[in-house]
């Protein structure tokens, strides 16, 4: 029998029992328990939270014999047995305030018919005091509470500024009640994708210790490069096998691939588990994180926000940003961050900078594909095809084939986008270039009213300009100017360069010149 992978497998107890593959972080969730007591962390969708949430139940209810043979067997002498209050908001859809009202009150429903609970109490929070209090009574411990997935509410309402509201009324005083039974409570953990800012959920909750972007816990969910080559270098030969690759081309790949997030100024690159565990279990490569779950709310964010999406792979920010997040909020950055879109690449001491860009090729390619369908008349079903057709022209050398294949990109300018139709075409232009610059190499750079990009395939690069309501004769003349070609001067390849002009009254290209240099 192989190795089990436990994909979407998420109860501790359950992947220690049947003999599912665990990466031992107990050593880290030892140091967790120990050194605090109030927690809060922040970490993509399908990164190891509830698993997380799921081993701290388990080491606090003191089941010992599930910790056989990882580092917590030799830390802990203990095991004292704790009451245990797990809450998780991870439903499959808000869309009243009942919905968030009833998920919580089953919740406790179930911990209220073990600890008992008090007929006048009629609010949630009433409830959940009354709950803490009971627990700690029957059991003689304090109390340990887990709440996973703490803002998925307020995340499916991030478009809805009236729902999100009433969410927010709902849940502040539910969680303030962590801060008011402090007495009561032994340790605390919340868990969310997202860090909704200060004067929301949290803002009574000023004993958190918000362990997110903390050095010491960056890998505490997650793959680090050691534990992928200590517990699964059996599983990359099978893979390199399967793909035809030789064992380090397959190291190579998953690091392209999975790899490359950053939780910390650098900090480790920390993989994927989601997209590693299933690239072992079905030995091949593939989008696996993307494929879960369909960020729409961040194309909304983007629209909203009307924001060039070059900016994206180039941002720079600072942790006051990256740590907000409000419904008033106007910068969609720190959601596609908390989110998993973009992560930490670089930082500047002075004046504290953090700069972001895309994790991995599957984010990025799985990002731009997804936008693609929002930005232009392509359907979602054609997208892989539309790209793949540009790219072979490019390649063949066929300009006016491509060209015409990017008016058709740029047809249909969506109405809520029309207002700004510079932005538009440069937001095109940058899905589409980066997504071809997956498979052919591509320098892009952008300015007011113009772009300026150069492609690069085996036998051809193209030095492209675009400009904005001027002619086709002014960008190639630029290019001249600019002296953009030459340095590829003495390249063996075919050098074309090629004005264009976009009309903001037509929102498309409406003339493009070539001239070939070599």
């Amino acid at each position: 029998m192989g190795k089990l992978y436990p994909v979407g497998i998420q109860n501790f107890e359950k992947i220690r029992k049947d003999g599912y593959c665990y990466i031992d972080k107990t050593a880290k969730i030892y140091q967790l328990v120990k050194t605090g007591s109030y927690y809060f962390l922040s970490r993509p969708r399908r990164f190891g939270k509830s698993l997380l949430v799921s081993t701290l139940e388990a080491y606090f209810q003191g089941k010992k014999e599930l910790f056989e043979g990882l580092a917590m067997q030799e830390l802990e002498k203990e095991w004292t047995q704790y009451p245990v209050i797990h809450l998780d908001l991870n439903a499959k859809k808000f869309d009243t305030e009942d919905d968030l009202i009833r998920l919580i009150d089953r919740q406790l429903l179930v911990y209220e018919s073990v600890y008992g609970s008090v007929p006048e109490d009629v609010t949630i929070d009433d409830r959940f005091v009354s709950l803490i209090r009971n627990a700690a009574g029957k059991a003689g411990e304090r109390v340990v509470i887990l709440v996973d997935e703490y803002d998925k509410p307020m995340l499916q309402t991030i478009g809805n500024p009236d729902l999100q509201e009433k969410y927010r009324n709902t849940l502040k005083p539910f969680y303030g009640v962590l801060k008011s039974m402090d007495g009561y409570i032994r340790f605390a953990l919340l868990t969310g994708v997202t860090k909704f800012g200060k004067v929301s959920v949290f803002s009574d909750l000023n004993n958190l210790e918000d362990i997110s972007r903390d050095a010491a816990y960056s890998d505490i969910c997650g793959i680090t490069e050691e534990e992928l080559r200590k517990n699964f270098s059996e599983d990359i030969r099978e893979l390199a096998s399967a793909s035809g690759q030789t064992f380090e081309q397959a190291c190579e790949q998953l690091k392209t691939d999975y790899d490359g997030y950053h939780f910390f100024p650098d900090s480790p690159g920390i993989y994927n588990p989601f997209s590693l565990l299933n690239t072992f279990k079905k030995r091949q490569y593939g989008r696996y994180w993307f494929e879960t779950g369909t960020p729409t709310y961040l194309v909304e964010l983007l629209k909203k926000h009307k924001y060039d999406l070059y900016r994206m792979a180039h941002e720079k920010t600072t942790a006051r940003v990256l740590d907000s997040i409000d419904a008033s909020s106007t910068n969609p950055i720190p959601v596609i961050y908390q989110s998993g879109y973009l992560t930490i690449k670089g930082y500047i001491p002075e004046p504290r900078i953090y700069e972001l860009g895309f994790p991995n090729r599957e984010v990025e390619e799985g990002f731009m594909d997804f936008l693609l369908p929002y930005y232009t008349p392509v359907e979602e079903s054609e997208s892989g095809f539309a790209i793949w057709d540009f790219i072979s022209d490019v390649k063949s050398g066929d300009i006016d084939g491509f060209m015409e294949r990017l008016q058709s990109f740029l047809a249909d300018c969506p109405y809520e986008l029309a207002k700004d139709v510079e932005l538009h075409y440069q937001n095109v232009l940058f899905i589409v270039f980066r997504l071809s610059g997956l498979y052919t190499k591509v320098e892009y750079h952008t300015s007011r009213g113009r772009i300026d990009l150069v492609l690069q395939t085996d036998s051809y690069i193209y030095v492209m300009e675009f400009k904005l309501d001027g002619s086709a004769e002014q960008a190639l003349q630029q290019i001249e100017e600019k002296q953009y070609a030459l340095p590829f001067a003495k390249d063996s390849r075919t050098v074309y360069t090629i004005g264009v002009n976009f009309s903001s009254e037509t929102r498309n290209i409406d003339r493009w010149i070539v001239k070939e240099n070599n």
